[in-house]
Formats: structure tokens, sequence, C-alpha cells
């Protein structure tokens, strides 16, 4: 039983470090919010994907900010 828990404790710990490793590498608490705008919510939840020119436009003119992503052919 007690290596069951420790076996909990250890995978728990394992989580919120990589969580907060990557909050850090976002950027997410330099900001108050956590999506730019409503275009930025958008591309988050669907459309990193498959990145558009428009997408790159968006993210530059709108100072999005978050995990880069690397784009190889924009469509």
């Amino acid at each position: 039983m007690k290596f069951i828990k420790l076996a909990v404790v250890l995978i728990f710990l394992f989580v919120m470090m990589g969580c907060g490793t990557t909050a850090k590498k976002s950027e997410f608490f330099q900001h108050d919010t956590m999506y730019k705008n409503w275009d930025h919510l958008k591309f988050s939840w669907s459309g990193y994907k498959a990145p558009t020119a428009k997408d790159v436009e968006n993210s530059k003119a709108q100072n999005w900010w978050g995990i880069e992503i690397p784009v190889d052919n924009v469509k």
C-alpha cells in the first residue's frame, strides 16, 4: 500500500513539474490573460496543426505569445 501511495505522489509531482516548465516556456505567467484575443484563441485551439499565411500575419500584427510553432510550408 505504501508503494502505491508513493507511486501516485511521484507521478503527480512529475506531471506538475512538466506543466510548470511548459507554462514558463509559453510565457503564460507574463500576461494577464491566456489568449491575446479571439483570433489567438481560435488558432490555439484548432489552427496550430496547419498554420496558414493569415495565421502568421495575425500572430505578428496582434502580438500573440506562446510557444513558437515551426512553420515549414505555410498554406
